[in-house]
């Protein structure tokens, strides 16, 4: 009873529903027909005066009724305008012979026509234009998937016979669930097979009379036929899973005959609509009625009919959506299917299915290009293109459970199908960039086969190949959508490789295990996708992408050391490895020019100090142990990178700078290990660790083309730069050896003539000749006098330092506290100060001559302040004595400082 109340009421509601759809419809009609009749009235209102020409009188054969007739009695109308502005017509028109038949008239709109005629075919001009940078702007900002699936969502819901649309789609579910309704509590007392068949006849009548109406009300029939094959395929499911009134094989034949027909009438009468709301019903008939009883084979069966029908449509119409509608529900209810209920015995009959899946949707791609039309021939289904093998290679994976050597043979032979398709179609000039991208995916998937013959963690890889063929993908089709999508694959990717790394422990090889190869392959997409932004001119992308790629490559080869090289021997190994990297990126840089790759070598170059200290940390020096070809094959890679980079300017400039800075540095740490092994003295041990400065600086004075090498000129400009390190950092190892007692053992200390002096000394000569050369930077050359004089004076207190400190037996750390060193600082410093006083007086030099007296009142403070404690004794005394004697010499020699030069008198004319 209360069942039937159901079906009274919702026919009472569908009576006003009809009526309310027929008043719109009747509505839209009467506005269309009021814009049309006001369109017609536009276009017949400006013909009117021009029908309107007197013919009966112009073939009148009265002369005199044509001289009396007035300037508009020949029934046109007034144009007052028009008869001002030619005077002279209506009289020359009046003075025609009586015997003579009036000439035929001319219209006085022909002028006004004419402008008429030329302003209408102006704005047809101007709107093909319109129309063609329209459709140019349309072309280049084509609307993404996700815009079109909102423009067809909303279209859908406005355009067309709405009401009808939504009617189908809400009937069709109250349909669904009233037969789950009915079933579940046996509401209806008629026998099942009268309540199906009751079904199965309105839907047929529905079928047939929207098939009646489809030239008529095209929108309201298709939905109609529609929602009659939906409830069709409904019904016929029903009737063999809940009730058990057909067996299987008839209901396989009838839901055949019913996508069959569906197919037909969508292809027949090109209705996009009808095979979506087919096909939609006809997924859904399987989630709506389901019982749980878990039957895959049932599924999948019916799941592989509605893609055949897909797949048949795709055959004769370019329905995108409806290819995405099948391939999202096919693998999207596998997938959960596969998540909740697959079990490894279920393999044999999971696995035809999947194969079956794959194969419909491989070919739909090719079909969908080859029903494109000719100008959008360039367009491919990329979702479906690369997304069919990501999914179908995954869920291979899940079905194999981690069996690396079969999952490695699909992906070969993924690999060998895709380059077949390649190979077929990029011959084709419709088809080659379809062709382009089967070839991408045949490397990827025969890339792919060696780290998964090692490992089963192919999820990782496959995001990471696929991320790089979306990024190709987008950037030649224009579009942001697949390109986004590229960068979200490649770290899903990264992700999935960090989730994997606790099977790391496992691997026994080094480079050939799964971990290496999974990262290798994580760096490849980066690179990949670099190179196709760089291709694009997009620098920001493509360094991006760059640093993504090198710091996987950097991450994978120090983790490869750490993990398989022994402790002793990394830094070794680790001096190939950015060697090598250094040199790739080098040679990269000289087929495609690009900052990163050029500041990569620089890197790569540059990390050899840190790993040279790491070398002599673990084996003394760094050419112990593997050091020695490590560093051989430095030298020959880093000279082959410096030749490479010739052409990138101030970067191949820097990473030369940094050559020449490296190989210093790594004949210190050698003769360092050397000095110290040789057990000699401090003195020796400071001449070796100094001696490859002083040898880079003499060259960068006397043999800088030797140094300029292999740039040449190029390199000039940063000769100053160079000089000016190498030279910085040997003040501050000169004004350090200033504090070091550096003992000459086994010779005899002698001063100036032992190791540490001379080297001081050298040290002072190549600073000398540095501060006169023009490469002198410009802020140091008004200091460079002083320079001198303070380095010279400091070098003469040094030596007479470790004079008393040897001759008089005095302990170094103590010095300056003695007496007799005070004495002889006193008595240099004064001889200084007289040599200034009087080489200043003798040679005019004012400011020398000052130098030595402000040196002598040093002296003179010294003695007042320091020197005075010491009168007891004789080196006080002697302090004293020298100091008087020296200024008296003085006194003598030169009283007076020289006079400052004065400006000449001018002459007095």
């Amino acid at each position: 009873m209360e069942m039937l109340i159901v079906l009274v009421v919702l026919a009472v509601l569908a009576v006003p529903l009809l009526l309310i759809v027929a008043l719109v419809g009747q509505s839209r009609l009467r506005q269309r027909l009021a814009a049309l009749e006001a369109q017609v009235a536009r276009m017949a209102a400006p013909v009117a005066p021009a029908t309107a020409w007197p013919v009966a009188d112009a073939v009148a054969g009265e002369a005199a009724a044509a001289v009396e007739a007035p300037a508009d009695a020949e029934g046109r109308p007034f144009d007052a305008s028009f008869d001002r502005a030619r005077p002279d017509e209506a009289t020359q028109e009046a003075v025609v012979p009586p015997p003579l038949p009036p000439p035929l008239p001319v219209p006085p709109q022909a002028d006004d026509f004419a402008t008429l005629a030329a302003a209408v075919e102006q704005a047809e001009q101007q709107a093909q234009a319109r129309a063609a940078a329209t459709a140019a702007i349309a072309a280049l900002h084509r609307p993404d998937p996700i815009e079109r699936l909102l423009g067809g969502i909303k279209r859908w819901f406005t355009e067309g016979n709405v009401p009808v649309k939504i009617g189908m789609l809400v009937l069709l579910a109250g349909v669904a669930a009233l037969l789950k309704y009915a079933g579940d509590q046996g509401w209806l007392r008629m026998p099942i097979e009268l309540r199906y068949a009751g079904i199965a006849a309105a839907s047929l009548a529905g079928l047939a009379f929207g098939w009646h109406q489809r030239t008529r009300k095209r929108s309201f029939a298709l939905a109609l036929q529609g929602g009659a094959i939906g409830v069709l395929l409904l019904t016929v499911f029903a009737a063999f899973k809940l009730s058990g009134l057909i067996p299987a094989g008839a209901a396989l034949a009838l839901s055949i005959a019913l996508v069959a027909g569906m197919c037909v009438l969508a292809v027949a009468q090109d209705s996009r609509t009808l095979a979506v709301l087919g096909t939609l019903a006809g997924f859904l008939a399987p989630l709506w009625l389901s019982t749980g009883s878990g039957n895959h084979v049932a599924l999948f069966s019916y799941y592989a009919l509605l893609n055949a029908a897909v797949f048949a449509i795709a055959w004769y119409r370019p329905w995108r959506v409806l290819n995405l509608l099948g391939f999202g529900f096919t693998f999207g209810i596998g997938t959960l299917w596969g998540v909740l209920q697959y079990r490894p015995d279920k393999f044999a009959s999971t696995e035809p299915f999947l194969l079956l899946f794959f194969a419909f949707y491989l070919l739909i791609p090719i079909l969908y290009a080859r029903r494109q039309e000719a100008t959008r021939s360039t367009l491919i289904d990329g979702s479906l293109l690369f997304g069919t093998p990501l999914i179908a290679f995954s869920l291979q994976a899940g079905l194999l459970r981690g069996e690396r050597m079969p999952l490695a043979l699909c992906a070969l032979g993924l690999a060998a199908l895709y380059a077949l398709l390649a190979a077929v179609l990029i011959r084709r000039a419709r088809f080659a960039l379809l062709g382009q991208a089967y070839a991408l995916l045949a490397v990827g998937f025969a890339t792919l086969a060696v780290p998964l013959a090692l490992s089963a963690r192919a999820t990782a890889s496959v995001f990471a190949l696929e991320g790089a063929a979306l990024v190709w993908l987008g950037l030649r089709q224009r579009r942001w959508l697949p390109q986004l999508s590229g960068a979200g694959l490649q770290l899903a990717a990264a992700f999935g490789f960090t989730l994997g790394l606790d099977a790391a422990v496992h691997d026994t090889q080094a480079v050939a295990n799964a971990t290496c190869m999974s990262a290798l392959l994580l760096a490849l997409a980066g690179f990949v996708s670099a190179w196709c932004y760089r291709r694009e001119r997009a620098a920001m992308p493509a360094l991006g992408y760059y640093l993504w790629g090198l710091a996987w490559w950097c991450g994978i080869g120090v983790a490869e050391i750490l993990r398989f090289v022994d402790a002793d021997a990394r830094a070794d190994v680790l001096l190939a490895w950015v060697a090598i990297s250094g040199w790739l990126a080098a040679e990269a840089q000289r087929r495609w020019p690009a900052p990163a790759l050029a500041a990569t070598t620089l890197g790569g170059l540059a990390l050899a100090v840190p790993l040279a200290a790491w070398q002599a940390d673990a084996h003394g020096q760094p050419f112990a142990g593997h050091g020695a070809w490590a560093w051989a094959l430095y030298a020959v890679l880093g000279v082959r990178s410096l030749l490479c980079l010739r052409d990138s300017g101030g970067v191949a400039r820097a990473t030369q700078f940094v050559w020449w800075l490296v190989w210093p540095i790594v004949a210190t740490l050698l003769c360092g290990w050397l000095a110290l092994h040789s057990g000699l003295a401090a003195g020796w041990r400071w001449m070796l660790l100094v001696a490859p400065w002083l040898a880079v600086a003499a060259l960068s004075l006397w043999r800088w083309n030797w140094l300029a090498a292999p740039l040449g000129a190029a390199f000039a400009p940063w000769r100053t730069a160079l000089q000016s390190t190498y030279f910085s950092l040997l003040a501050v190892a000169w004004l350090y050896s200033l504090g070091r007692p550096g003992d000459s053992a086994p010779l005899p200390w002698v001063p100036v003539l032992n190791p540490l002096e001379l080297t001081q000394l050298a040290l002072l000569v190549l600073g000398v000749r540095w501060t006169r050369s023009p490469e002198l930077p410009a802020l140091l050359r008004p200091w460079r006098t002083h320079l001198l004089a303070a380095a010279g004076f400091l070098w003469i207190t040094s030596v007479t330092l470790h004079a008393v400190h040897y001759w008089a037996a005095v302990p170094w750390p103590g010095v300056l506290g003695d007496g007799v060193a005070q004495t002889s600082l006193t008595v240099v410093w004064s001889v200084l100060g007289v040599l200034g006083w009087v080489l200043g007086s003798r040679r005019g030099q004012r400011g020398l001559w000052l130098a030595g007296a402000v040196l002598m009142a040093v002296v003179l403070g010294k003695l007042l302040l320091v020197d005075r404690g010491n009168l007891g004794n004789v080196a006080g005394i002697a302090s004293f004595l020298a100091y008087g004697l020296l200024c008296t010499v003085v006194g003598y020699l030169a009283p007076a400082p020289p006079r400052a030069a004065e400006p000449a008198e001018e002459a007095i004319p």
